[in-house]
């Protein structure tokens, strides 16, 4: 994430909403009333949008960037939902950079950070449930922390700290995915959790070779939804010193792991040379080391 996330000029305030990775996401179990549960360890990006906020009698809302025109702008937008939560009117700008339904929170980081940017404007706190802004709404709002363990419904959220910095690729096909459709085509839905105790003090190499023994139990599914998804697995693994790969979320993006930045950066380099539809972003995952 970016140092100085928070920016106050007078009653202008930005904020930064990085992509959230789920590098490794179990999903363990069904509830009655439907929803899935799950175990997800989650890194927070160096890449993702901005929101802008500014007094207003009304609260509006101005989408730009390169996702905007794909991005949804009536009612079911994300931003505008967190500032009726919050209950909190101004001008909210969206910088729109990340893909959209694309598995790596782009809706509700947004929907933290409006949360985040329009509390810093108001004083208003924060509300406790935001679970109506989606299953990843809760670990979104938990940003600034660095790394977290999401469980439940995504309503129990865990601080993950000691964890170091890695260097990755994301590659998106600019192909949304339904996340209804992925979990309809999951075969198994009572999978085993992530141990217990999660790696601490360890470096990148150690957490990797961890991350091994992990999985994304939406994988399988996403791949028979969009048959996509398994050509940026076979175009990650090609690139040069690719330590794991691996999809977030319900997909459609995809991540490779690399040893350090210039790595990262050339593989990426390589993949957008390749294949320049997609969107593909060399990044640090909880940048830092949430430390």
């Amino acid at each position: 994430m970016k140092d100085d996330q928070t920016q106050p000029e007078g009653d202008v305030i930005e904020i930064f909403a990085p992509a959230k990775v789920n590098v490794a996401l179990h999903v363990t179990g069904q509830r009655e009333d439907g929803y899935h549960t799950l175990d997800s360890l989650v890194m927070f990006a160096d890449v993702g949008d901005h929101i802008t906020v500014r007094h207003a009698p009304q609260t509006e809302l101005t989408m730009t960037g390169p996702m905007a025109d794909k991005t949804p702008s009536g009612d079911d937008n994300l931003v505008l939902r967190a500032a009726h939560l919050i209950g909190v009117t101004a001008a909210i700008t969206l910088d729109k950079r990340l893909p959209v339904a694309a598995g790596i929170g782009g809706g509700s980081t947004d929907a933290a950070a409006t949360l985040r940017a329009l509390s810093e404007l108001s004083g208003r706190d924060i509300p406790d449930d935001v679970m109506s802004l989606g299953a990843d709404a809760r670990v979104c709002c938990a940003a600034g922390v660095g790394a977290a363990r999401m469980g439940g419904i995504g309503d129990m959220v865990e601080p993950v700290t000691n964890l170091p910095e890695l260097h990755a690729v994301l590659v998106n096909p600019n192909v949304p995915v339904v996340t209804a459709d992925v979990f309809a085509r999951l075969g198994k839905r009572d999978n085993a959790p992530m141990p217990d105790a999660l790696p601490q003090h360890c470096d990148a190499a150690e957490l990797i070779e961890w991350l091994r023994t992990q999985r994304n139990d939406l994988q399988g599914p996403a791949i028979d939804a969009e048959p996509v998804i398994e050509q940026i697995f076979g175009a990650l693994e090609v690139t040069p010193g690719c330590l794991l790969t691996r999809m977030s979320g319900s997909g459609a993006t995809c991540f490779g792991l690399y040893a350090d930045a210039e790595t990262a950066a050339s593989a990426a380099g390589r993949l957008q040379l390749s294949h320049p539809s997609w969107w593909v972003a060399a990044t640090r995952l909880n940048p830092g080391g949430g430390a």
